[in-house]
């Protein structure tokens, strides 16, 4: 390592440092929501391949550390976007790996002695009859070994829509009131969030996408009506400890408001 490269590294390690005390004195979101985006664009434009998968593995990997950063914050629910139902109209062969790592995920969740440890609640949301069989076998083997887990919670959306999601809990709220079970006038917001897959967390606080890209893509749409929004142009493989601590120090900045 060069001069130059030791003067950087040490100047970037003292102001993480100085950025994680500041967010540790602040007030810490509950659940935050990641929309993981520019795996594909990192390994065109970082890694200078054209084969993609290299940044799907390193995409991965990330999530690894995002959820370390998460037990250091202490922030209890992660939600992330790891596959919606857009993507199974990508090419067979990304969607078959994109599928295998998400696999290797549940399973290596399953065994993570930190995971046991800290007692998290890993489980998968989304339209489990679109899943194949291997990825439902590796969503059960997790969700078994983590049953019961309460100190924090981690989802995995796979095979998720919003607005499939939404339809779903209002198609059970009306089976409901067709078998008498409930009044059509005792319908409310609180009925349809009890039917939605994360009805046992509290709505983010805070959705994060990273790679620039502004919209939401149909990621918890009815659960973000009042979620802080943070974008930024880091790809997903690229985001780093300081991107995290500097979306929540944007969050503790903000003040915020239930409305208008």
């Amino acid at each position: 390592m060069g001069f130059t490269d030791f003067v950087s590294n040490t100047t970037y390690d003292l102001y993480e440092a100085k950025l994680e005390k500041e967010v540790l004195e602040g007030p810490m979101p509950k659940h935050v929501a990641i929309i993981m985006d520019g795996n594909r664009r990192y390994a065109k434009d970082v890694l200078k391949t054209d084969d993609t998968s290299e940044g799907h593995r390193r995409g991965k990997d990330k999530v690894e550390e995002v959820l370390n950063w998460c037990l250091k914050l202490n922030i209890r629910v992660l939600t992330i976007y790891a596959l919606s139902t857009e993507n199974f109209s990508r090419e067979d062969s990304e969607v078959d790996y994109l599928l295998k790592l998400i696999i290797e995920t549940m399973y290596e969740l399953a065994d993570d002695e930190r995971v046991h440890k800290n007692r998290i609640h890993v489980r998968m949301i989304g339209d489990r009859e679109l899943a194949p069989e291997q990825l439902m076998d590796a969503v059960k083997c997790v969700e078994e070994r983590t049953k019961g887990y309460e100190n924090y919670r981690f989802n995995i959306a796979v095979a998720y829509g919003g607005r499939q999601e939404i339809v779903s809990a209002v198609k059970e709220v009306a089976r409901k009131v067709k078998d008498g079970t409930i009044d059509i006038s005792d319908i409310d917001e609180s009925s349809i969030s009890g039917h939605l897959y994360t009805s046992d967390d509290p709505d983010p606080d805070l959705v994060l996408r990273t790679s620039g890209e502004l919209r939401l893509s149909n990621f918890l749409i009815w659960q973000l009506a009042y979620s802080e929004l943070y974008f930024t142009d880091v790809y997903w493989p690229g985001f780093r400890y300081i991107d995290f601590l500097r979306a929540i120090r944007s969050y503790q900045q903000r003040s915020r408001r239930y409305g208008t």
